[in-house]
């Protein structure tokens, strides 16, 4: 059982969420944030989170959601469950162009999307500022991006920077 936040330094925690369900399928993550966009709420299920619940929330709702989790059933939180079904209603098939990118890549696009310079992104995964940069390059000419402004822009549109 993993509880887990969104909003995380360093790898965001849809990316985080994914990563911990390839280690390890059988972990039960639970989503528990402030962030209450149903969207992102559907993305967490997607990425297989067993639930999602707000940190207003009650203490006796996350512990109901990890008694349900392990009982392989879902949570989803009252409070957002109308939005992700209208989200899921609206995008029933998402096709994220951000799907197509190595965990490496995302990781790249999301520090820098940060505020990161090449550098301090280079330090945080211990690789060369060169490597941080083909990355960066790699990403901007396979998905058409002219500047650094429109690869934040696809940071956000594709909840690799979840603000």
């Amino acid at each position: 059982m993993i509880v887990i936040d969104v909003g995380m330094p360093l790898l965001n925690g849809l990316e985080a969420g994914l990563r911990l369900k390839e280690i390890m399928p059988s972990a039960k993550i639970i989503f528990l944030t402030m962030n209450d966009d149903p969207d992102l709420a559907v993305n967490a299920m997607r990425s297989g989170a067993s639930g999602y619940l707000l940190k207003r929330s009650a203490a006796a709702e996350l512990i109901h959601a990890i008694h349900l989790s392990l009982k392989g059933k879902s949570y989803v939180t009252p409070q957002i469950a109308r939005g992700m079904e209208k989200s899921f209603i609206n995008n029933p098939n998402p096709k994220g162009r951000a799907k197509a990118l190595t965990p490496r890549q995302r990781e790249v696009v999301q520090l820098l999307a940060e505020g990161k310079s090449m550098k301090e992104v280079a330090s945080v995964l211990n690789v060369t500022p060169r490597t941080v940069a083909f990355h960066k390059y790699r990403v901007m000419d396979e998905l058409n991006l002219q500047s650094n402004a429109e690869l934040i822009q696809f940071a956000i549109k594709s909840r690799i920077l979840v603000t």
